[in-house]
């Protein structure tokens, strides 16, 4: 879709610190994320909420959020992870995308506020983005 953020990233024409890029799906970190190395999820295909999610794409899609999820320990020294799929409402990009932020106890994230904050810089950005790309290739 011309207009859409993510279908842009998933094109190569937007910018975006890359996780891992497959056949089916993309993960890139979040340019506000909830936690340094909050990954978004997406599937290159367009659609809009996990609604219209084709069939084919669920195992790719929420396999991959799995995957992230787990690597999100080892690449940041997480204690676990935080899974959302928001629909429509919440849902700032309407292209479906599965968040996934690395959690530690005590990290002050409560219910559903999601506190945003920054990457000092690119660096740190690429930084982040390199360490969870070196956990998922194995």
């Amino acid at each position: 879709m011309a207009d859409c953020l993510f279908c842009s990233i998933v094109a190569g024409s937007t910018p975006a610190y890359l996780v891992l890029d497959t056949p089916e799906v993309v993960g890139f970190l979040d340019i506000r994320p909830v936690f340094k190395g909050h990954t978004l999820i997406v599937p290159r295909e367009h659609v809009a909420t996990m609604v219209e999610l084709p069939d084919e794409l669920t195992v790719p899609l929420f396999g991959t959020a799995r995957s992230v999820a787990a690597a999100v320990r080892t690449a940041y020294g997480a204690q676990g992870s935080f899974v959302a799929v928001n629909n429509v409402v919440s849902q700032s990009v309407p292209h479906l995308h599965v968040h996934v932020v690395p959690r530690t106890k005590g990290d002050g994230l409560r219910g559903f506020f999601w506190p945003r904050t920054k990457y000092a810089d690119d660096a740190e950005a690429a930084e982040y983005a390199g360490k969870l790309r070196d956990v998922l290739a194995g």
